[in-house]
């Protein structure tokens, strides 16, 4: 909804990072302007934004998203989701229920005496939902 708001009121899927912060934090005083960048990049780390000299794309219709009046982001969207809770949003996100996507990956998880990351890797593959960027997260994690 945070990200989608500035599209929505300019009425475009396309806005330079300095209109979208000016949005967010002048407009509706939502945020800080740090803030504000800070969504940008975590829109772009989980897919909604794609950026290219200045400018903010919208991967998604962001007149789709419902914006409730009196909406205020959350403090809990500043902090970066863990590489396993990236992937349960992804899965929950392609149509999995869930509770049956955590129960899975905690049955895979045990059975396979792996990390979270990689079992929720390997169920997202099973299932064949994307996750590669995810992966390569939980890659690292594995190799520090």
């Amino acid at each position: 909804m945070a990200v989608a708001a500035p599209f929505q009121r300019a009425g475009r899927d396309q806005l330079t990072e300095q209109a979208f912060v000016v949005d967010l934090a002048v407009d509706r005083n939502w945020v800080s302007p740090d803030q504000a960048k800070t969504l940008i990049e975590l829109g772009q780390k989980r897919g909604l934004l794609q950026s290219a000299d200045e400018e903010l794309q919208a991967t998604f219709d962001p007149t789709s998203v419902t914006v409730p009046d009196g909406f205020v982001p959350d403090e809990a969207l500043f902090q970066d989701q863990s590489p396993i809770e990236a992937i349960i949003d992804t899965l929950v996100a392609s149509g999995l229920d869930r509770r049956e996507t955590v129960a899975a990956i905690n049955t895979l998880q045990e059975s396979l005496s792996v990390t979270a990351g990689t079992a929720g890797v390997l169920y997202a593959r099973k299932q064949g939902v994307d996750v590669s960027e995810i992966a390569t997260e939980v890659t690292t994690e594995l190799r520090s």
